[in-house]
């Protein structure tokens, strides 16, 4: 296992570095700096800097603490705000509803195709065992290390964003061939990206977010990503937010075929799964109440 390599101060002499340099020459200079900077760092070391950099890196505690505050401020429910950001996606288009139009203006947001909501986002448990116990009948699935996307298609156009909503589609051609050849008009779908080695086992992190800055040309000679979906969220004109996933997965199977994320629901042997999962190179599981509106929320990991 690689050790702790950088001191904060080496880093914060390169972020400073970066923000101080323009000009002619300041690309060079920057992709310099952060060149010298990412080839000091450990793989953990490595992803963190990048997700940090890109704005990829998310721990989601001030937005938990501003949505808490909208709520009390406005009078609502903390749900009916946090409804209202996933479906924005921006949190001062939720605030000016709260405290303009109360409950009945948050209620208006609604999914609409080209626009990405904001992810579900599961919480850890300290077991596979610990996690089935939360959930009533469950879905258990791989919990890959790849990078989290958003796709939206309406009739030929394709749309793909990252967790924080980057809008990507530019670079990752073959996701969006492979959303665009679905058997459907419509469809809002979520899931996991990444590289894959040969034999099928996940390539190191870096390398699959390396793809979200290629070119058109570069993507040519670039590693394939492969996409992982585990959730339909809209499919054919029906939005399914409010659907328990066991409704959303029905369209899920209609739709995405062998790009469905491995798993299986209520698993007679779920340490197996997680096993088989841990063997493949992946980071473990995920358990999913399929009893559970998207919205709700209601994945653990194990």
């Amino acid at each position: 296992m690689d050790m702790p390599s950088l001191e904060l101060s080496d880093v914060n002499a390169a972020l400073t570095e970066l923000a101080a340099t323009t000009g002619a020459g300041s690309a060079a200079r920057r992709t310099e700096v952060l060149t010298t900077l990412l080839g000091k760092t450990t793989e953990q070391e490595h992803r963190f800097l990048f997700q940090l950099i890109t704005g990829e890196l998310r721990q989601g505690a001030l937005e938990g603490v501003m949505v808490d505050g909208i709520a009390a401020a406005a009078e609502v429910s903390g749900d009916a705000v946090r409804r209202a950001f996933m479906l924005s996606g921006r949190l001062p288009a939720t605030a000016e509803a709260a405290m303009t139009g109360g409950s009945a203006a948050l209620a208006e947001f609604r999914l609409e195709l080209g626009r990405p909501i904001r992810p579900m986002l599961a919480s850890p448990a300290e077991s596979l065992t610990d996690a089935l116990a939360q959930l009533g009948s469950a879905v258990v699935e791989y919990k890959m290390d790849g990078a989290r996307i958003q796709v939206h298609r309406e009739g030929d156009d394709v749309r793909v964003w990252t967790r924080t909503l980057r809008d990507i589609t530019q670079h990752v051609g073959e996701l969006v061939d492979v959303v665009r050849a679905m058997p459907c008009r419509s469809v809002v779908l979520d899931g996991e990206t990444l590289a894959l080695t040969d034999d099928g086992r996940p390539r190191p992190f870096q390398e699959t977010q390396a793809r979200f800055g290629a070119t058109r040309e570069e993507q040519v000679h670039a590693l394939l990503l492969r996409p992982y979906f585990f959730d339909c969220l809209h499919l054919d004109g029906a939005d399914l937010l409010d659907e328990p996933l066991r409704h959303r997965r029905e369209a899920l199977h209609q739709v995405a075929g062998e790009h469905i994320m491995p798993g299986a629901i209520d698993p007679e042997e779920p340490e197996r799964l997680l096993n088989d999962a841990l063997d493949a190179g992946h980071e473990g599981v995920m358990a999913k109440d399929l009893g559970t509106p998207y919205a709700a929320g209601a994945a653990t990991r194990g």
